[in-house]
């Protein structure tokens, strides 16, 4: 099920929410487990029982790792590895099975030996976020950051959680523990939520799905020339930060109407001075995550200046291949590894704020859109095609196959997009401490208030624009 669909917005979430209040607080786990459940199987009921399995086994597990921490340590690091074993090793085979035999194919064949005949693995939507978060449950509870869970219908209700449970945030069972165990629900709470909610729902359907028509058509094309090439990036970079910080306002909001806070997943990425701030800001969720999870337990910063760097790279080259299961993420992953090693050699990564900001804020977004071009391109012929369009060998004018696929409204909404990105925060920092009670009037307040009553007439208009299309799904149900 996709929470940009008419059938999620008048259907599901109506009856699952009436459910929720009705029912007293300490049936409200089970619920959600049901709701998730339902909200999964939609999709596909078979794959269903793979995330039934690691809930199990990731539940026994963590039992053993609870109980035998401290009496019986060794044990209990046995029973930790496993777990992690099992949950990370699921991932591998539906995600990168296809992606193994394929390159290993391609070497056999570069070898004149006779490419292997495998099956072909669906990967399962989701499994990405829920087997980290699986993952980490085992990590806090033997690490003593979070107790062990009570019953396995809580832990199935965290795992499964579903405004989440597809695309995100990953969340941290030692940060949802305690809200598992009692939150608060209040009408100003749900009215957050409904309005994050709303803006979420906005960001994808009127943004990211208007300037998706540009980048699916310029990353199409064989040769695209400098201006088309441009756009595609550009629209590309909108898209994606619209489509993916939609998804993550409509879970944080779905959470708050539930009694929820879940982390902040983005942080106006795009304003970011160095490729550090961005990854401090971009999918907070899963940097974050692979930092405690990976980047300290690897040594971090703390084994010397050469280790440092080995760490850096291992991680965004493994970042990247969590992305997806071609080389192309791979690239992408040393691309910002590079980048954020040089800048940590240069110090810039420690500058609160470099000389000439605009023209630093200028220089990471160049280094993020060409990363962006990797990232999309369904080859590496692709992405050197729109590399050589962006810096003008494949002409400069548009061609006829973007004249009559490209509309004024695309271009508009494209345009509207990069005036939000950068606006945003602006009206965020000026308004600070300001716009919160209702009818102030400062130049601030009044604008924020504006953009907030606007949000209503938009979740219609974006209603009726889902009515009239096809649905598209978000860009990181892929990954």
């Amino acid at each position: 099920m996709i929470f940009s669909t008419t059938i999620f917005v008048f259907l599901f979430l109506p009856l699952f929410l009436l459910g929720y209040y009705l029912l007293p607080f300490r049936y409200r786990s089970a619920w959600i487990l049901a709701g998730s459940w339902a909200f999964y199987a939609w999709w596909r009921v078979d794959f269903l029982s793979l995330i039934v399995a690691t809930t199990v086994w990731t539940y026994v597990l963590g039992g053993i790792v609870a109980r035998d921490r401290s009496a019986r340590p060794h044990r209990a690091r046995t029973a930790l590895i496993m777990g992690c074993v099992l949950n990370l090793g699921t991932l591998a085979y539906f995600k990168y099975f296809n992606f193994g035999v394929e390159s290993l194919n391609a070497l056999l064949e570069a070898l004149g030996a006779t490419p292997l005949t495998a099956w072909e693995v669906i990967l399962p939507i989701g499994i990405s976020f829920y087997v980290f978060q699986a993952t980490s449950y085992l990590v806090d509870v033997y690490r003593g950051d979070a107790p062990a869970a009570a019953s396995y219908v809580g832990l199935a209700a965290y795992i499964s959680l579903f405004p989440q449970l597809i695309a995100g945030p990953i969340l941290r069972y030692k940060d949802l523990a305690h809200q598992f165990r009692g939150r608060t629900h209040t009408f100003e709470k749900f009215s957050e939520g409904a309005l994050r909610f709303m803006v979420g729902f906005c960001k994808k359907v009127l943004i990211a799905d208007t300037v998706a028509v540009i980048a699916d058509t310029v990353f199409a094309l064989e040769q695209p020339a400098l201006i088309g090439s441009w756009l595609g990036a550009l629209a590309y970079t909108a898209q994606l930060y619209f489509d993916f910080s939609g998804y993550s306002d409509m879970a944080i909001g779905l959470g708050l109407m539930m009694g929820f806070r879940f982390m902040e997943n983005f942080n106006y990425p795009y304003i970011s001075k160095t490729i550090t701030e961005f990854w401090r800001r971009w999918h907070i969720s899963l940097s974050s995550w692979l930092r405690d999870y990976l980047y300290i337990p690897l040594g971090g910063n703390r084994r010397g200046i050469r280790r440092t760097y080995v760490n850096i790279m291992t991680v965004m080259l493994l970042g990247g291949l969590w992305h997806g299961a071609a080389w192309t993420f791979v690239v992408w992953g040393a691309w910002h590894g590079a980048i954020l090693v040089v800048e940590r050699v240069l110090g810039s990564h420690q500058r609160a704020r470099p000389p000439w900001a605009p023209l630093a804020t200028a220089r990471t977004m160049l280094l993020v859109i060409a990363g962006w071009v990797v990232f999309r391109a369904p080859t590496f012929s692709g992405a050197v095609a729109m590399y050589r369009g962006m810096i003008g060998l494949n002409g400069i004018g548009p061609v006829d196959e973007l004249a009559w696929q490209i509309t004024g409204v695309s271009l508009l909404v494209l345009a509207l997009s990069f005036v939000i990105i950068y606006a945003a925060p602006y009206l965020r920092d000026l308004g600070s401490g300001e716009v919160a009670p209702v009818g102030i009037l400062t130049p601030a307040g009044r604008l924020i208030g504006a953009a907030r009553a606007l949000v209503v007439p938009l979740f219609v208009l974006g209603i009726i624009k889902l009515s009239a299309e096809a649905f598209s799904p978000f860009l990181y149900f892929q990954f």
